[in-house]
């Protein structure tokens, strides 16, 4: 679905109608090891990376043109030769609690279980209720709301982005306020990868949304401070207010019993690169507090 957004912009971009889509930007599936593995949390197999690391390859031998990706899944360090070319406008960045009776995560009962694969979803949950069973939970959106279903958990916890991509909004029991929980950086946005060389591509520079590039870039900024990973529990949420971007930034203990807060801003006029030097110094700030604490055992 994601993919097939990215083609339509992208034909529109190269003059071609939606029926021309096809022939325009024609779509190359490739299936990544983090696809392929769906039993072990992507901290014990390697990392983000293994979304990426097929379709980088592609990309960089010249199979494909272009990567589309969700941008919560991405490192924060690309191989060289390859950039973020586009960040389209975003979705929803919040996460949501999808639940049976439970209308927020303070009303679960105790001990209830919760299901999530996101080490940062983990430790935000466990700082706020110690008392929950947080259980691994892979798969895409339609496997976890079976598993759901058929009563493996008493709660999840997902991106409202992807509830809202597929119609399934009103599954959301609550909405999760991303100032007390931060999302995941960049979730919410997708992003068009490229091979340097084709930065100033106009098909891409029709792509881009200013404001959720500059929001992306704060986030990304801390991400990279933070050396995140999923073996990182990193949350990042940039919005604006009056004219400017205001960004709040956290990393938690694995077991969510510490957790290290950092806010600022700029003003929005000032750019990307103010952007993502907001995100690197909050970040920089939190690991020189944190430390080694927030690296699992």
């Amino acid at each position: 679905m994601q993919a097939g957004l990215i083609q339509q912009a992208i034909a529109r971009a190269l003059g071609a109608g939606p029926d021309e889509a096809a022939a325009a930007a024609p779509l190359v599936t490739v299936t990544t090891s983090g696809d392929r593995i769906q039993d072990r949390r992507l901290a014990e197999i390697g990392g983000k990376g293994l979304f990426t690391k097929e379709i980088e390859e592609a990309l960089l031998a010249g199979r494909i043109d272009c990567a589309v990706h969700s941008l919560k899944d991405m490192p924060a360090e690309l191989p060289p030769g390859l950039v973020i070319g586009a960040v389209p406008a975003r979705e929803d960045p919040r996460d949501v609690l999808v639940a049976r009776s439970a209308t927020s995560l303070a009303a679960l009962p105790r001990g209830a279980r919760l299901g999530t694969s996101s080490l940062r979803r983990q430790a935000q949950a466990l700082h706020a209720r110690p008392d929950l069973e947080v259980v691994s939970l892979r798969g895409n959106v339609d496997t976890r709301l079976r598993r759901f279903d058929d009563g493996e958990f008493d709660a999840i916890v997902t991106a409202r982005a992807a509830l809202l991509r597929l119609g399934l909004e009103r599954l959301a029991a609550a909405t999760i306020d991303p100032r007390e929980a931060p999302p995941a950086p960049g979730q919410g946005a997708l992003a068009v990868e490229v091979r340097a060389a084709d930065l100033e591509a106009p098909w891409l520079a029709a792509l881009r949304d200013p404001a959720a590039s500059l929001a992306v870039a704060a986030e990304r900024g801390a991400l990279l401070a933070l050396e995140g990973s999923c073996r990182t529990a990193v949350g990042a949420y940039a919005r604006f207010v009056e004219g400017r971007l205001r960004l709040t930034v956290e990393a938690l203990t694995p077991d969510g019993a510490a957790r290290f807060r950092r806010e600022g801003e700029i003003a929005a006029a000032d750019g990307e690169a103010a952007a993502r030097a907001l995100g690197l110094a909050l970040g920089a700030e939190i690991r020189a507090e944190g430390g080694a604490r927030l690296e699992p055992a």
